[in-house]
């Protein structure tokens, strides 16, 4: 026994069970690291997971609500514009309820004159040179656009 007793105390056994026990340690602790580890890739894994379930759940309304936004951007555009033109159209109303408005237009869209005067029509000749089929609709007088659709008509049933 004294032997083993000597044995236990020697140096060489002293460093090797020192060495056994610091290995024993590190094993411990890189195996308590790597279960720690472990578990924060665990819920790293689970918090990402969520976050993308978070992301798809939002990426739909997300858009919805964009292209929604987008609408009603255009569709306040589109009210704007239709008030303006209503105020065109108002002013345009009341130049009409005014008789002199009315009698210049008449007499400029119509040709009209009153009695006594007497009308005239100024051809440009250069439009002359075109065939009335050249010129359009709302170049000529009211009267030729008639003629031509009788002749049209007249051609139709021939």
């Amino acid at each position: 026994m004294a032997g083993k007793d000597r044995d236990r105390f020697s140096t060489a056994t002293r460093i090797r069970l020192l060495g056994e026990q610091t290995a024993a340690r590190v094993y411990r602790s890189q195996t308590r690291r790597q279960a720690r580890r472990s578990r924060l890739t665990g819920r790293a894994a689970l918090l990402a997971m969520v976050l993308c379930s978070l992301i798809v759940a939002l990426a739909y309304p997300m858009r919805q609500y964009v292209s929604q936004r987008a609408e009603i951007d255009d569709l306040e555009q589109q009210k704007q514009q239709a008030r303006e033109q209503v105020e065109q159209l108002r002013d345009l109303k009341a130049r009409w309820q005014d008789d002199a408005y009315a009698e210049q237009q008449i007499r400029q869209r119509l040709h009209y004159v009153l009695p006594g005067e007497t009308g005239y029509i100024v051809i440009d000749p250069h439009a002359a040179r075109q065939s009335h089929a050249d010129q359009g609709a709302a170049d000529r007088p009211w009267y030729a656009n008639v003629w031509d659709g009788v002749d049209k008509a007249d051609a139709a049933d021939s």
